[in-house]
């Protein structure tokens, strides 16, 4: 992961200077991933992290606070000084936490404020080599056949991968097993090792173990076909209508000044802007999405009505 790190980074452009519009930053800038190590949300803010540095004239200090659905890293920043030198990467773990946590400690489009979408990305359907399927129909005709009989991994109840899983067998109509592990690396792991049978997980995790022939790529869930596995059916072509998907994005503490958000959300799309960051991007399966600040918030309250929905196909709604 860090030698192909290192060879992402190594081909974007060269960082572009940012006017002065303030006096931020005036320190380091600490970014928490409320997530573990080496997951997707954490591989995509630190391909930014050193151009990002160049261009805010600050070091981003990347630390990474998982625990709690999320729910710890986030609550941190939450509490954090409103002035734009700690920020939060998100996903959808933290829509979904806003229906299937009601007493978290925060609230999220309360007490944070949109900065930048980083990328939009699909989830990627693998099985275990063992598993005597080729397609997702036959899958899905295996289950039927095999009714409760066969398992799929996430890396947590509540988490996006545990609610494609969800999503996937209701539509199906399959009697299907829910097996949840600490991280989404222990899942992979498991799907590897034949000790579950199948998974939905991020494109960019699992390029690796696809390519090495270790899992079995059945469909990828865009509405339309993958750039970087053209060849792998969409999931649907077998469940028509049916596309799933995860983002990144930063938010920072409610009330941090507009002219900080202004600066950082600036700093934050003219890299994304970049043609080199969009290929490097795209070459492990993801799409840059540069937003405006109003536009990050009306997708973040559509999302979190829709996770909703996810909630309740998974029968998760609290009481």
């Amino acid at each position: 992961m860090a030698t192909r790190r290192a060879l992402i980074l190594a081909s974007l452009a060269a960082p572009l200077p940012l006017r002065a519009q303030t006096s931020f930053p005036t320190r380091p800038i600490r970014v928490v991933v409320p997530f573990a190590a080496s997951g997707g949300a954490d591989v995509f803010i630190r391909m930014l992290q050193d151009q990002l540095s160049e261009a805010l004239g600050q070091p981003l200090v990347i630390e990474n606070r998982p625990g709690g659905g999320a729910t710890i890293g986030t609550d941190f920043v939450a509490k954090s000084a409103p002035d734009g030198h700690t920020l939060v990467v998100i996903s959808s773990a933290q829509a979904t936490n806003e229906t299937l946590m009601p007493n978290r400690p925060y609230v999220l489009m309360r007490d944070f404020v949109p900065v930048a979408m980083l990328v939009r990305s699909n989830y990627i359907l693998v099985t275990t080599p063992g598993l005597p399927v080729r397609s997702t129909a036959e899958l899905i005709a295996y289950a039927k056949a095999n009714p409760g009989k066969l398992d799929y991994a996430s890396s947590g109840p509540g988490t996006p991968y545990h609610f494609a899983g969800a999503v996937f067998a209701h539509r199906a109509g399959i009697d299907v097993q829910h097996v949840p592990f600490r991280q989404a690396s222990d899942g992979r792991n498991a799907v590897v090792a034949g000790q579950v049978h199948f998974m939905f997980d991020g494109i960019a995790t699992m390029l690796p173990l696809m390519r090495a022939e270790r899992v079995r790529a059945l469909a990828t869930t865009g509405p339309d076909p993958s750039p970087i596995l053209p060849d792998v059916p969409r999931l649907s072509d077998t469940l028509p209508g049916l596309a799933m998907g995860g983002y990144v994005g930063v938010l920072a503490p409610a009330a941090t000044p507009r002219p900080v958000v202004e600066r950082l959300n600036e700093a934050f799309n003219r890299l994304l802007r970049l043609p080199a960051t969009a290929e490097a991007f795209r070459r492990i399966g993801s799409e840059v999405a540069p937003d405006s600040i109003e536009g990050f918030d009306a997708f973040l309250r559509a999302d979190i009505v829709a996770r909703r929905e996810d909630v309740r196909i998974a029968g998760m709604l609290p009481d």
